[in-house]
């Protein structure tokens, strides 16, 4: 197992040095998931919420979520995006709706904390818009799918 790189010898916390990594180009895609009664899905996906298209408002969230992940996580850098995109896809037979995240960049660090966050905010927005009718939603399966660039190269969830 690796060490854990946000420490320093002495044990505090600390900003790792990407000074001297080669810039590439580096993906990640992450996932996860928010379940619901089939009353409240039936409303997302015809367009009847009282405060609009919900998966679109969300969508947008997520985007902007990931462009200010350095905001939010401590020890993350700022890096600049190449491209952010977040999808959704609606599963009527369990009542749920699916979130996928898949950010870019060209630098000298990676950017799965960038398509978490995308995702965790977009199903964050889609409980804030949907709460008054169904307070009992649940987000699920959070998690990185693939990241690829830098060092370590390609790697793929199980």
């Amino acid at each position: 197992m690796s060490e854990l790189t946000h420490f320093n010898k002495k044990g505090d916390a600390h900003m790792v040095d990407v000074g001297s990594k080669d810039v590439t180009h580096r993906v990640a895609v992450a996932s996860g998931v928010i379940s619901m009664q089939a009353d409240t899905l039936a409303m997302i996906v015809q367009g009847d919420h009282r405060k609009g298209d919900v998966l679109g408002i969300a969508r947008i969230a997520g985007i902007m979520a990931c462009k200010r992940t350095s905001e939010l996580v401590p020890l993350c850098h700022p890096i600049g995006l190449t491209h952010a995109e977040v999808d959704f896809t609606v599963n009527t037979a369990d009542n749920s709706v699916s979130c996928t995240a898949r950010t870019e960049t060209r630098s000298q660090t990676g950017v799965e904390m960038e398509a978490l966050t995308a995702v965790q905010v977009a199903l964050l927005t889609i409980y804030d818009m949907c709460k008054a009718v169904d307070r009992g939603m649940r987000m699920d399966g959070i998690r990185l799918v693939e990241k690829a660039g830098g060092k370590s190269g390609r790697w793929t969830a199980e």
